[in-house]
């Protein structure tokens, strides 16, 4: 597939955008991505979102256009069928950034996901059906930069631009299969998925708690560096790996420095010594002396549910083997939970906790009920 594409149209105004949106409204389905700034800010946000119909491709600025609300209509419409390569990260951003609901999509990446395929990134896919080439490049782009390249326009408007071909293509391979219903219950289980992306709440340490090696000080001085670190990164507004490492903090609290000279054994330049030498050493000093942080205790579960949830793993994985696909395309995660904490009794209650699994019920309900023990299961 070889073809000279026309400029895409680059919405910024309210004009632009009412001419695209109703171009999108008589559409049966639109293609959409985006483009976050998640390695260049300290909250990230939707920095540019594409689409594309049967006319056109559309590049539309949010950092121009402060009212996004005449898009809600299309992601909520269940008559538009919206077509996302890779939708659950999209999905969070438009959900967190503009409160967006969904309604009929169809992720490129998980039908081949379900269809076994090995390697699911857009370019390998566009690449090996259409022989189409992609600029991975522009992947870890600051999209917050005005004006864009011509080659960041270029690569974003390539996101969408086949999307409809890939789209055609992995329905036909998934009815062949006779995986179709899998996908398309997936993706209805997608757009009532609903988790906001977690916001720094001063707690950022705890990502840390669960490791082993600290000790209930050290995770103090890391939960002290990491307020400092945090309240750092937003002022600059950067991401907090770009003011310091993760490992960085570790080692400053397993061997904490005493003076600014010291600090560079930890793996600070020195530009970082020279900058935030004394604020370093201040948070390790309180973090020396502070309370002890406390763990979050994850919850024990009994040792019945546990072996309920060890059988349904070892069950999806063989049979995701048989089928050359990952077991969560088997059995996806929240069922393993449901399953084992709240074992049914026969295929009434199963059909009731896989409601919105129907075609895995009827396809492996009977298997399920075997492997958890279940008697008469026929």
């Amino acid at each position: 597939m070889s073809e000279v594409l026309p400029p895409p149209i680059w919405v910024n105004t309210t004009e632009l955008l009412s001419k695209m949106v109703q171009d999108l409204a008589s559409q049966p389905r639109v293609a959409v991505d985006t483009e976050s700034n998640s390695l260049h800010a300290f909250r990230e946000q939707v920095c540019l979102l594409q689409f594309s119909s049967v006319k056109a491709d559309y590049l539309v600025d949010p950092l121009a256009l402060r009212d996004l609300s005449s898009l809600a209509s299309i992601f909520s419409n269940p008559n538009i069928e919206k077509v996302f390569h890779a939708a659950e990260y999209d999905l969070i951003c438009l959900r967190r950034d503009f409160q967006f609901s969904f309604a009929n999509l169809f992720d490129t990446m998980h039908a081949a996901r379900v269809l076994g395929y090995p390697a699911v990134g857009l370019d390998k896919l566009l690449g090996d059906k259409f022989g189409i080439k992609m600029d991975k490049r522009h992947q870890k782009a600051d999209w917050a930069t005005r004006p864009l390249t011509k080659e960041q326009i270029h690569y974003a408007r390539l996101d969408t631009h086949y999307l409809f071909d890939l789209r055609n293509v992995l329905e036909e391979e998934l009815k062949e299969k006779e995986r179709l219903h899998f996908a398309a219950e997936d993706f209805q289980r997608a757009c009532r998925f609903d988790e906001a992306k977690s916001r720094l709440n001063g707690a950022s340490w705890e990502r840390f708690a669960g490791r082993k090696d600290l000790s209930l000080r050290e995770l103090t001085v890391i939960a002290s560096l990491c307020k400092w670190r945090d309240k750092e990164a937003e002022r600059l507004d950067r991401p907090p790996y770009k003011v310091m490492m993760d490992d960085v903090l570790i080692l400053l609290a397993k061997n904490p420095p005493e003076a600014k000279v010291d600090l560079s054994a930890a793996g600070l330049s020195e530009k970082q010594i020279r900058l935030w030498g004394d604020m370093v050493l201040s948070a390790i000093k309180h973090g020396a002396e502070a309370p002890l942080v406390e763990r979050k205790q994850a919850e024990r579960k009994n040792d019945a549910v546990l072996r309920r949830l060890e059988k349904l793993k070892v069950w999806r994985k063989k049979l995701g083997m048989d089928m050359k696909v990952e077991s969560d395309i088997i059995l996806p995660k929240p069922y393993l939970a449901v399953l084992s904490e709240n074992p049914p009794k026969d295929m009434a209650e199963l059909g009731d906790l896989m409601k919105d699994a129907p075609a895995r019920f009827e396809k492996f309900g009977v298997q399920i009920l075997k492997t958890l023990g279940v008697k008469h299961a026929n």
